[in-house]
Formats: C-alpha cells, sequence, structure tokens
C-alpha cells in the first residue's frame, strides 16, 4: 500500500487549472523532495497530501483512505506538519509546543492533561533534537533554527505515519539551516515516510532518497533522487539553464554557462 497515491488528479481554482492529470506515489519509509518554480502547484499538491483538499477529478489516497470517502479529520490526525509559518499564540515554552503535536491543536486545550507515556515522548523528542537545554525557554526568545528544530519535534509528537514539510528552512541563516537539515537526516533513522517542499537543492537533506519536480501544474520527473536531479531536468523545471552539483551527499546549483 501506498503511503501517497495520486492518480491523474487536477486541480481547479476559479476557474483556473492548477494541476493537471498529475500521479504520484510515496512508499513507505521513502524521503522525498519536490521542487519547481513558484506557482508550478506544489503547495496544492502539498494541501492534496495532507488531507487538507479535496482533488477536482483524480483520485487521491492518503494513508490508505480515499480522500472524499473518509472523515479528514481521522487522516489529518496520522499526519505530521513542520511548516515555519506555524502559528503559535501567547508566549508558551518549547515544551508546551512539542506537546501541541499531540493534541493536534495550536494551544494546549483547557483542562487536558498529558499522560506520562506522551510527557516522556516530548522530553526524549527535545533531547533527540538537541534542544532539552532550552526545554522551558519562551518562543518570542528561541532564534528561528530553534523554531525549526521545535516544530520537527512537535510535529513528530503526534506519532505520524507521515511527515509533510512546506519550506522547513525559510528564514534560517546558514548555521540554523545546517542544524536543521542535520535533524532531517537523524529522521532517517526511524524509517519515517516524508515529502519535503522546496525551491532550493542546497535545503535538501542528504537522506533525500527520491524527489519530484513539478512545472505548470504537471510533473515531468519523478523516482529516484539521482536520477530526477540532474541539471538537465532541474534546468527545464526552472526554465532556466542550472548546472546541479553534488558534494558530501549534499546538492548545489549555479547559473550553467551559456
Amino acid at each position: 500500500m501506498s503511503v501517497i497515491s495520486l492518480e491523474d488528479v487536477t486541480f481547479r481554482r476559479n476557474g483556473v487549472q492548477i494541476l493537471d492529470g498529475v500521479t504520484f506515489r510515496v512508499e513507505q519509509g521513502e524521503r522525498w523532495a519536490m521542487l519547481g518554480e513558484n506557482g508550478a502547484g506544489k503547495s496544492t499538491i502539498l494541501s492534496l497530501c495532507g488531507a487538507n483538499a479535496h482533488p477536482t477529478s483524480g483520485t487521491v489516497d492518503i494513508l490508505g483512505n480515499r480522500i472524499g470517502r473518509v472523515d479528514l479529520r481521522d487522516v489529518r490526525a496520522r499526519i505530521g506538519h513542520v511548516n515555519p509559518r506555524h502559528p503559535v499564540r501567547g508566549i508558551p515554552t518549547v515544551f508546551d509546543v512539542v506537546l501541541t503535536g499531540t493534541t493536534g491543536t495550536v494551544e494546549l486545550p483547557m483542562r487536558w492533561r498529558a499522560s506520562e507515556d506522551e510527557l516522556a515522548l516530548a522530553e526524549r523528542l527535545l533531547v533527540e533534537i538537541g534542544l532539552e537545554h532550552r526545554r522551558d525557554a519562551v518562543w518570542p526568545t528561541l532564534s528561528q533554527g530553534e523554531r525549526g528544530r521545535a516544530l520537527i519535534a512537535r510535529a513528530l509528537a503526534g506519532k505520524p505515519e507521515l511527515l509533510l514539510l512546506d519550506e522547513p528552512t525559510t528564514g534560517l541563516d546558514l548555521k540554523a539551516r545546517e542544524q536543521l537539515l542535520d535533524t532531517l537526516d537523524q529522521l532517517a533513522a526511524f524509517n519515517m515516510t516524508s515529502l519535503l517542499v522546496t525551491h532550493h537543492l542546497e535545503e535538501l537533506p542528504s537522506s533525500t532518497t527520491h524527489a519530484v519536480l513539478i512545472r505548470d501544474g504537471v510533473i515531468p520527473q519523478q523516482g529516484p533522487v539521482e536520477k530526477v536531479l540532474t541539471s538537465e531536468h532541474i534546468s527545464d523545471a526552472f526554465s532556466f539553464p542550472i548546472r546541479v552539483t553534488k558534494a558530501d551527499g549534499r546538492w548545489g546549483a549555479r547559473r550553467s554557462p551559456m
């Protein structure tokens, strides 16, 4: 059973076709990256994969559930989201933000009490992402990099079967970006199935196994990352001459000489 399966999906909004005949599958344990220009359709595909939108036509199956035939809340509860624009209200501690991943809410519900197992998991996740020393720090005092790693812990606190990452390195400086990518590479040990959306090859974890390119609402290339992330394919997806490089397991890109 595929974790994500889109079959001949089209999506229209206000009469504008955003996706056209998209077919895309993610299997258990694969770690995918999705790349494409702004407006290519990446966010729409991520919304479909997160059970936050219905296709105009075609079928979308997430974790074995057909979108349109099941309660989407049940599907969403099995998906972890990492979004640097995640809303945080008030001045919660890092630990409280991580716990909201257990409840699937922006704030901890009134009168809700975490179980011992839930508390232990949150503590362990903070250790694993290297934020145990910031456990009781309030959100406004965190750096962007610390917030990014805390949001990964929050997503994992809900014990997801699928992890979706929406440009998780947005706004990070070089050090914070590298720390966050190191954290994502550590997730490979958990066999976590994931889909990461980004514009930049430099922001891909070295543990990425597969890639999908999207251009003008269609998918021209998808498959094992080494076969997809080539100079020819990236240049086509971005309509610009790009030379793709790879060193020490990480990708880079710059304008290709004419």
